[in-house]
């Protein structure tokens, strides 16, 4: 009961912060420049802008990450459907929902999906049932070593290693939330770490090292919208 009530919470405050995001962006701005000098307050907006072009990036990259994901599943349901004609099956449509929507959650979210879909597979049609649990099986390993790094890298403007080393790193030190806020959170990191090597060695006179780099490992097309 506290957890649903927690959860209804949650919803009210999200959509009174989303009605009021204008607003409140631009009273945290106004903060800032009162605070600091122009210079200064000019380079916080920048990281802070920065910031949220990634959290939205990484949002929108799990939405289209979960779409992706429930069209696969829908396909591969469908065709075995269509494989055992006069079979009465569990609807694709429904399973591919369940796994487009848990698929948001990162990590546990792929075993409820999992769960779910099996058992009501399995009470309509357990050679269904058989089918979902494998192909979900590997479906997830694809989705986890391949296609979820390869999108959440591009709405983030990191590699897919970071992405995958990301969620290792922060799903270790803070569980569940390390997991769902950790690529963004390093996203951010990594940038500023980029910002500050790359000014520390125009100071040092070594700014053909940055040069080379930008040269040999040109930024794509996300982090160019990112930088902007």
């Amino acid at each position: 009961m506290v957890v649903l009530f927690n959860v209804l919470i949650g919803f009210i405050v999200a959509a009174y912060l989303l009605t009021a995001r204008k607003k409140l962006a631009k009273q945290g701005e106004m903060v800032v420049y009162s605070i600091f000098k122009k210079e200064r307050a000019a380079s916080v907006m920048e990281e802070i802008k920065y910031t949220d072009k990634v959290f939205s990036g990484f949002v929108n990259g799990k939405i289209l990450d979960a779409l992706v994901i429930a069209l696969i599943c829908f396909i591969s349901l469908k065709i075995f459907t269509i494989c055992n004609p006069g079979k009465e099956m569990m609807s694709e449509i429904l399973i591919a929902f369940i796994v487009g929507i848990f698929n948001v959650i990162p990590f546990f979210g792929w075993y409820i999906a999992w769960f779910i879909g099996a058992l009501l597979c399995l009470i309509v049609n357990p050679a269904q049932c058989l089918f979902f649990v494998i192909f979900n099986f590997i479906l997830q390993q694809i989705d986890g070593n391949i296609i979820g790094p390869k999108i959440l890298g591009n709405t983030t403007g990191i590699s897919s290693f970071w992405v995958l080393f990301a969620i290792l790193l922060f799903g270790d030190i803070w569980g569940f939330a390390g997991m769902l806020l950790g690529v963004p959170i390093f996203a951010v990191i990594y940038h500023l770490i980029k910002k500050w090597v790359f000014k520390r060695l125009k100071i040092n006179g070594m700014e053909n090292l940055s040069e080379e780099y930008e040269m040999e490992y040109p930024p794509n097309e996300r982090e160019k919208k990112l930088e902007s």
